[in-house]
């Protein structure tokens, strides 16, 4: 077996996102407020590229595509995901001999072949070596737009800090092992989340790099829950939502609403007025975060602070949404909060009908 800390297939961190609508207009309102700037489009398809600080999201809405195909089947989401690698075909090549599926991405003349592997749902995972200044698929396959920033500061958002999977029951095991055999990740922390009327449990998996982080969610053995929900609205499994790492999520938070973000409902006043109490001399501004409906999770004890500041958006792709996290030397992913979301959404499914109340 490989050693824990090894990178065998040379992993370096998410490359792009990839999505897709069965409709045109659908997407390009979700990214413009998030902060995302279209700054290229592909020289012979029907894709753009958008960016904001290192975040590339690919919207692909070329007609008889593999992303057409899948969106068609899940509706809005993403439909697919790129790891960067230090050599793609020797990754590629490892994958298959690891039995790993492939998938045949079509290219036109003069374009680079991506390869690309069969991941969650069926979406293709890709695996990109180009990605320096100058040489990487951008420049290659796409041309930029003129006079538009090719790095824009958006909202603020810098990096994709992870994007978490919902499968079905049972399943968790099956993708866990597989990013464990393919790609050498390990399980960095394991929640088993009980509500009053259903629960899940989420393994939440890491690579060697340290910088892909994938959380994997399933419904527990009570059922009828919200990961059991977001399967039956997105006809399958898939990635249920993307977080953005920023390094002032105060700010971003103010840039993101005058863009006219959407955010999940904010927990009650006692979430904040139980924050000292849960972290004693935590130093950040308790008011400012409660009259934005940040969450804060971590650790504060004898003044050593590893902090995480977080917030949600409401479901804005179908059941899809998306997390925006700052994190001050905190790695977690907000465990001490997971349960008050969960028990939030809860509540939601409850007054939406989707729950039924003894």
């Amino acid at each position: 077996m490989t050693d824990l800390f090894e990178n065998p297939m040379g992993l370096m961190g998410f490359e792009f996102i990839e999505f897709a609508a069965p409709q045109p207009g659908v997407m390009e309102p979700v990214f413009a407020m998030m902060g995302f700037t279209k700054v290229a489009v592909h020289r012979s398809k029907k894709v753009s590229l958008y960016r904001q600080g290192e975040i590339n999201l690919i919207l692909n809405e070329e007609p008889k595509s593999h992303a057409a195909y899948f969106a068609a089947e899940h509706g809005p989401s993403a439909c697919g995901m790129a790891f960067r690698v230090r050599d793609a075909q020797k990754a590629y090549e490892r994958a298959l001999e690891l039995g790993a599926q492939p998938v045949d991405i079509p290219t036109g003349p003069m374009e680079l072949r991506l390869p690309a592997i069969k991941g969650i749902g069926g979406a293709p995972l890709y695996l990109i070596d180009r990605f320096g200044e100058g040489n990487s698929i951008y420049d290659i396959d796409f041309v930029y737009l003129e006079g538009v920033d090719r790095h824009p500061v958006g909202a603020g958002l810098k990096e994709i800090d992870h994007l978490t999977h919902n499968v079905y029951r049972g399943r968790m095991a099956y993708w866990a092992q597989f990013y464990e055999h393919l790609f050498n990740f390990r399980e960095i922390r394991y929640f088993d989340i009980k509500g009053e009327y259903t629960g899940l449990t989420s393994k939440a998996m890491t690579a060697p790099d340290g910088k892909i982080r994938i959380p994997l969610n399933e419904e527990s053995a009570k059922g009828s829950g919200q990961i059991e929900e977001f399967l039956m609205q997105f006809n399958g499994e898939g990635i249920q939502h993307v977080a953005f790492l920023t390094d002032d999520l105060i700010a971003s938070w103010d840039k993101l609403k005058a863009m006219g973000m959407r955010f999940m409902t904010a927990p009650p006043q006692t979430y904040y007025e139980m924050l000292e109490g849960r972290l004693p001399e935590h130093g950040e501004p308790t008011a400012e975060l409660q009259n934005r409906g940040i969450l804060l999770d971590g650790t504060s004890e004898g003044g050593h602070r590893r902090l995480l500041l977080q917030i949600f958006s409401e479901t804005l792709m179908g059941p899809v949404f998306f997390e925006f996290i700052q994190r001050k030397g905190d790695d977690g992913f907000g465990e001490g909060n997971f349960k008050a979301l969960f028990e939030s959404i809860e509540r939601d499914q409850l007054r939406r009908g989707v729950l039924q109340a003894d």
